[in-house]
């Protein structure tokens, strides 16, 4: 990788993505004395509201893309469908961290395990769906229940059936686009757990403690600081996010979402190219956040610690949950509000962080 001098203060951060991801972006590289400007199509972004560049325009303006380039020295992401072109394009005019590579990886369901499959990751058994009579195979081979999934845009439970028999199968196909599928084997995990790590310029690795995740109508609702599993879990949960980090030569911060088996034995349900939901505890009690990592590794300054200083459970206040601050508010809860105009069913507004402080000895 070519030697490229830090950024120095001053200098303007540019973010794909105008969500609750680039606000906490955009908040952290103003307190290390970055300038931020966040290209989103939606005029109505919270992003918009902390950052004093934008951009309002469709990821596949070009002329916008390349007036955005020439305003800002890196650029960056805070969701994973940004498409493949439109990265590849800015990164022909602008330092992109992470590149494109790690964008292609993980919005294809199909290329993010074949690529974990290469490097020795373990996920869970699966098969490529290309029509019926391929789904039929799979089914026999891999048992039910099994899971049929979209191969892009699937998020927060959607884009996916668990199907029990090919009566189901062949509904879900039916149902499911765009093809081809991907069949999985149902795993029957005790647990899912998540780690946030970041990779620095050079190369450098530094992961967080594992996070328990729970979720409610599949949608993240708490994740919980230290996850219940053992040392020899969790140490190897971080070993398998750095491989996964190094393997994309990646820059920046990643998560990756684990399913926990018996005994302990680990299987990576998928990965996600940014800040990750399941990271926002770090806001509260580690010497370094999520946030401000991922703007001093795409930066190209040095990583911080990411050592935690108390135990926390992070909550995602969904939709007019929002209303609830007030009440929720504690001694030792810290709420992050993300600005959004309008609250709806199974949008996320906002979230708190429960610290569990330990009892000072008199």
């Amino acid at each position: 990788m070519p030697d490229f001098p830090p950024l120095r203060p001053g200098s303007t951060i540019g973010i794909l993505g105008g969500g609750q991801l680039g606000r906490m972006l955009a908040l952290s590289a103003a307190r290390l004395g970055f300038k931020t400007h966040i290209y989103c199509p939606d005029p109505d972004s919270p992003a918009f509201d902390v950052t004093p560049g934008r951009t309002v325009a469709a990821y596949d303006d070009e002329p916008a893309l390349a007036d955005f380039a020439a305003r800002v020295d890196v650029v960056t992401y805070e969701f994973e469908n940004v498409p493949v072109r439109t990265a590849a394009l800015l990164g022909a005019l602008k330092l992109l961290r992470p590149g494109a590579n790690a964008l292609a990886v993980a919005q294809d369901r199909l290329a993010e395990k074949a690529f974990l499959t290469v490097n020795r990751i373990p996920v869970a058994p699966f098969a490529a769906i290309t029509d019926l009579d391929r789904l039929e195979a799979a089914l026999a081979e891999l048992g039910t229940p099994a899971v049929l999934k979209t191969t892009r845009l699937g998020y927060d439970g959607k884009g996916q059936r668990i199907v029990r028999n090919m009566e189901e199968a062949a509904l879900a196909w039916e149902l499911l686009s765009p093809r081809p599928l991907v069949l999985e084997q149902f795993v029957p995990f005790e647990r899912e757990i998540s780690v946030v790590v970041a990779r620095g310029l050079h190369g450098e690795v530094a992961a967080f403690d594992a996070a328990e995740n729970v979720h409610r109508d599949h949608i993240l609702k708490t994740s919980a600081v230290p996850a219940s599993i053992g040392s020899r879990t969790a140490r190897q949960a971080r070993l398998l996010a750095s491989a996964i980090a190094s393997a994309l030569d990646y820059v920046g911060v990643l998560g990756v979402e684990f399913f926990v088996l018996a005994g302990g034995r680990l299987l990576v349900n998928e990965i996600a190219p940014r800040v990750h939901n399941s990271g926002h505890w770090t806001e509260a009690v580690c010497v370094t956040d999520q946030f401000e990592q991922h703007i001093r590794a795409i930066a190209g300054w040095p990583l911080g610690d990411p050592a935690r200083l108390a135990d926390v459970v992070m909550e995602n206040l969904i939709g007019e949950e929002i209303e609830t601050i007030p009440a929720a508010l504690g001694a030792a809860v810290r709420p992050h509000v993300y600005g959004k105009a309008v609250s709806r069913r199974g949008r996320k507004m906002g979230h708190l962080n429960r610290i569990v402080l330990k009892k000072r000895a008199r």
